[in-house]
């Protein structure tokens, strides 16, 4: 059984269609714990490894973020002084502390793992499964709506916060377009399915690759 990344849009069903995948194939679903384990390898709080997913995208967050560089200069010598959670995170430190704990969770078989630049991180093994989940906007905006209870214009406001957080992330430390369809084993358009039916069609072409691979005998034909 291979290793299994999902990612997609805000409203799309990507956790709840996730988490059903690895109830199906009895396999561990991960998702904010990669949050945990990294800060923790880092020693930082989960705050700084939250800061680094969502890079600014707006005139004014560039700005601050410009402005916090200017300490960092300062902190490489006032560093040995500091507690480590209060010496400021760089871009190399968080990749290499993000790619050491999907790497160590790849390599402990079978997973789920959402997001978190999981489908790059592990874009050389080979026995991984990459999904992504869409959605129309207007099926997401509804769907945030009732999920987080905000108005019509909040939902809004929140997608586009999301998809261009999640658009940059990818960019700023992988320097790849994660709506590519070319990185994906599988893409899914959940306008017209529900999570069991999009987690039963998912563990279907996930069985089906590890029988081409010879991993898995042949289904028997219903």
């Amino acid at each position: 059984m291979p290793v299994i990344t999902i990612r997609g849009q805000l409203g799309s069903l990507v956790p709840e269609i996730g988490q059903t995948i690895a109830q199906k194939l009895n396999i561990d679903y991960v998702d904010r714990e990669i949050i945990a384990n990294v800060a923790e390898r880092l020693r930082q709080p989960r705050y700084a490894i939250e800061n680094k997913e969502m890079p600014p995208t707006t005139l004014r967050g560039r700005i601050a973020e410009a402005m916090s560089h200017a300490s960092v200069i300062e902190s490489a010598y006032a560093g040995i002084y500091l507690p480590a959670w209060e010496v400021p995170l760089n871009d190399s430190e968080f990749l290499a502390g993000l790619k050491h704990v999907i790497e160590e969770m790849a390599r402990g078989g079978a997973i789920v793992i959402r997001g978190r630049g999981s489908r790059f991180i592990l874009k050389d093994n080979p026995d991984t499964f990459h999904m992504l989940i869409v959605a129309p906007l207007e099926i997401r905006v509804k769907r945030v709506m009732a999920k987080l209870r905000l108005n019509e214009m909040a939902a809004r406001e929140e997608i586009i916060r999301s998809d261009d957080g999640r658009r940059e992330f990818i960019k700023r430390y992988f320097r790849e377009e994660m709506m590519n369809p070319l990185h994906y084993d599988l893409i899914l358009n959940t306008r017209r399915l529900s999570v069991e039916d999009a987690a039963a069609i998912a563990v279907d072409a996930i069985e089906r690759m590890e029988e081409a691979r010879g991993e898995l005998p042949p289904k028997r034909p219903s």
